[in-house]
């Protein structure tokens, strides 16, 4: 019995973060409903259902999906009730209504998830029973369950977006070193096909962090221009990492990628595999230097020898390929310059660099995770000027 509570208990406690978010997710619905029952008649429900759609697990991501939610529902809502006053409610009310709202979704490039609760949150305003109070009052609650959604985001996470940028890098950080450090391993121990194709697998599944960690950086730095508690510097200083971060993550899979070609090939020799663990190794322990230094007030200078010592290795390592190049194939040869170049490539993401990090205008959130692509109000402002610029064009004719 006690083994099973304990292992109940651990259920929770090794996901603080999920139950955390789901804690505040009902209590906000809850609130949702106390305070949209109390202001509008029979509120609750709506104000509820569109908190509990709208929140996300940061202020900002709720502030842009909520504001798109209000905007698209009460767009897409207004000519759906036009078309039930003419055709009353059915499924042509229906079908306009998905359709339209689908449209105002995709033209406020809203996320997959907002994109659904656009459509939702528009059926439930002109569901059964719809009239012209009735509908006043789903729209204003609406607004009240997208505004609880927004306050209760704040509440959401224990960090500031600042600090789950660093959660991330470090731990996709960690995560790269600990794949290279048993690439090291494997490689020096004689590594097999299969052992490659594991690593290779693993370094996959670090790329597909990227677009999360990219999204949690630019959430950081959008985050500390409008926010008095967050530092701007600070903000680009970690936007600059999260890049680093991702060109390191991508050098780990060409690593991986370029260990498990080398199992294809049937000319491979052993002569130069103790070389290569050994240059791995010294760039899983440039990494965990690294990011042991994050938290550090002055590391600056440290993080500058850090990579100097990763780039002599991989100068070590070019002179140990060389003088062992007349007794490899061309190929192997060639795989090992380029694992080379990754290092190096490394050593300027621990350093900051590379040119690459700075001159290099790096795209915007990724659509996958992205929950609103621009501001409502500044789509609805270039859509005014657009309609503007026709009339003014119609009436000159």
């Amino acid at each position: 019995m006690k083994k099973f509570l304990n292992w109940f208990i651990r259920l929770f406690t090794n996901r603080r973060t999920w139950v955390r978010q789901i804690v505040v997710a009902s209590l906000a619905s809850t609130t949702a409903w106390l305070i949209g029952d109390s202001l509008v008649y029979k509120g609750g429900l709506v104000a509820a259902i569109v908190c509990a759609l709208s929140i996300r697990i940061s202020l900002y991501k709720s502030v842009r999906e909520g504001l798109g939610q209000i905007v698209g529902t009460a767009i897409g809502a207004g000519v759906a009730l036009l078309t039930v006053h003419y055709f009353s409610f059915g499924p042509v009310a229906i079908g306009t209504t998905v359709l339209l709202c689908s449209v105002v979704a995709r033209g406020l490039r809203l996320g997959e998830v907002a994109s659904v609760n656009v459509p939702v949150t528009a059926l439930i305003v002109i569901g059964p029973g719809i009239s012209g109070s009735t509908a006043e009052h789903r729209l204003l609650s609406t607004l009240i369950g997208a505004a609880v959604a927004i306050v209760f985001s704040y509440f959401s996470h224990a960090n500031t977006p600042a600090g789950r940028t660093v959660n991330q890098i470090a731990r996709l950080g960690k995560r790269s070193a600990e794949l290279i450090s048993l690439m090291s391993q494997g490689v020096a121990a004689g590594f097999t096909q299969k052992q490659a194709g594991s690593w290779l697998a693993k370094a996959r599944l670090l790329v597909e962090e990227i677009p999360n960690l990219r999204s949690q950086a630019i959430e950081a730095r959008r985050y500390a221009k409008w926010s008095p508690l967050a530092e701007v510097d600070e903000a680009e200083s970690l936007y600059i990492q999260g890049v680093a971060i991702e060109h390191m993550v991508v050098q780990v899979r060409s690593m991986a990628r370029t260990l498990f070609d080398s199992t294809l090939d049937s000319n491979r020799k052993e002569i130069i595999d103790k070389q290569i663990a050994a240059a791995l190794s010294a760039t899983a322990d440039a990494i965990f230097e690294k990011l042991q230094l994050l938290q550090s007030e002055s590391f600056d200078k440290q993080i500058d020898n850090i990579a100097k010592n990763l780039r002599l290795a991989a100068d070590k390592f070019t002179e140990e390929i060389i003088a062992n190049a007349d007794n490899l194939p061309r190929t192997q040869f060639v795989r090992c310059i380029s694992l080379v170049s990754h290092m190096k490539i490394i050593a300027n993401s621990l350093d900051e660099s590379s040119p690459a990090l700075h001159s290099v205008s790096t795209p915007g959130e990724p659509t996958s995770v992205k929950v609103i692509g621009m501001s409502p109000i500044t789509r609805i402002g270039k859509l005014g000027q657009v309609v503007q610029g026709a009339i003014r064009t119609f009436l000159r004719r």
